[in-house]
């Protein structure tokens, strides 16, 4: 994975391309100092870090304090600078050392005026990840949100959050560890919430070299009998959406996109990841997705789907994510551990008496 497939697989990036075609979706700049807060850096160093505590409220349950329109205006960002997370920027709260709650008035302003626009419930992620792995956090087990406190709970209890604001860009192939090297500046973009969508009807697509190789169902810790009698015209209805939009738009030869088909028959794009590495192979693997032959001797898009309920993979069913249980050769996990192992080693023979 290079810094150009990172940087053009963010939703940032692609969603004014594909904004007909998705999910209704605001955006907002993330200042450094709620980065800093979500990720419990608050603390001076050699200190403890203090108990994660929720913002401050800056109007309780009176109406939403006067700012500026561009500040709240969540689409005007999209032609705006955003601060960069590695480079100074003015922080839009205001410290108190007698009060450690901290408090972020400007954005908590926008992303409650979005959450209202967007029909009162979001589903919140940032550049790449949602803090899906945080659900559990929530009372309702979901990642629905109606306040921004709620968002701010989830960002701190993810993973997936603090491997994007701090792991991404040192997963690529030609990142170079400099302070010349280019960097990221990370958006919270808030998603509107549909609470009936049908699990079974999201799809991964796999694309190499501009072919649309594969399609995997993308709930695969449950069997779907219905998906079975649709699978022609499933297929049929995604290969279409890929020749006709995601195609001629998407400027990556290799990727993965995510789609959901809706009841009426519409296809709307839901992410974009990068081929290989950390993207989930689901009913494939990346050594098959890979191979020269794959996919050029089939007569049409090889489409797989849970067949039987012996099929099922696990999953959050079972209280442990599919993510972390998938360590086969060549999966995401099992390159990440190789590539650990072998920095290992390094460090170990650099330390050694006469290196």
């Amino acid at each position: 994975m290079k810094e150009e497939e990172l940087r053009l697989c963010q939703i940032q990036e692609w969603y004014p391309l594909f904004k007909p075609y998705s999910i209704p979706t605001l955006f907002h700049p993330l200042p450094d100092d709620f980065l800093r807060y979500i990720l419990g850096e608050s603390a001076a160093a050699g200190e403890t870090p203090p108990p994660f505590l929720l913002p401050i409220s800056s109007s309780g349950h009176d109406p939403l304090p006067r700012t500026s329109p561009s500040s709240l205006d969540p689409v005007s960002i999209l032609d705006s600078e955003p601060s960069s997370f590695l480079n100074e920027s003015n922080s839009d709260s205001e410290s108190d050392s007698d009060n450690p709650a901290p408090s972020f008035p400007v954005l908590e302003s926008a992303v409650n005026q979005s959450i209202s626009s967007l029909g009162g419930a979001v589903f919140p992620k940032l550049n790449w990840s949602s803090p899906k792995d945080a659900a559990w956090i929530a009372t309702d087990g979901s990642l629905r949100c109606t306040s921004f406190a709620e968002i701010a709970l989830l960002l701190h209890s993810s993973d997936r959050a603090v491997h994007d604001l701090c792991h991404a860009i040192s997963s690529c192939s030609d990142h170079l560890s400099s302070s010349s090297s280019p960097t990221f500046s990370f958006f919270l973009a808030l998603r509107k919430y549909y609470p009936a969508l049908r699990p079974e009807m999201e799809f991964r697509c796999f694309v190499r070299r501009r072919h649309l190789l594969g399609i995997s169902q993308r709930e695969v810790t449950a069997f779907y009998p219905s998906l079975l009698d649709r699978r022609r015209e499933l297929r049929r209805m995604v290969e279409d959406f890929f020749d006709e939009v995601v195609g001629p738009r998407f400027g990556l030869e290799d990727y993965t996109f995510d789609v959901y088909v809706t009841g009426t028959g519409r296809v709307k794009i839901l992410d974009f990841n990068p081929w290989g590495m950390f993207t989930l192979p689901l009913l494939f693997t990346w050594e098959e997705l890979e191979t020269e032959w794959f996919g050029e001797e089939e007569e049409e898009v090889v489409f797989r789907l849970v067949d039987s309920r012996c099929g099922v993979r696990p999953g959050l069913k079972t209280a442990v994510p599919y993510d972390y249980l998938d360590t086969r050769e060549g999966s995401g996990w099992d390159e990440f551990l190789r590539k650990a192992s072998d920095e290992l080693r390094m460090q170990m023979k650099d330390s050694e008496p006469g290196n």
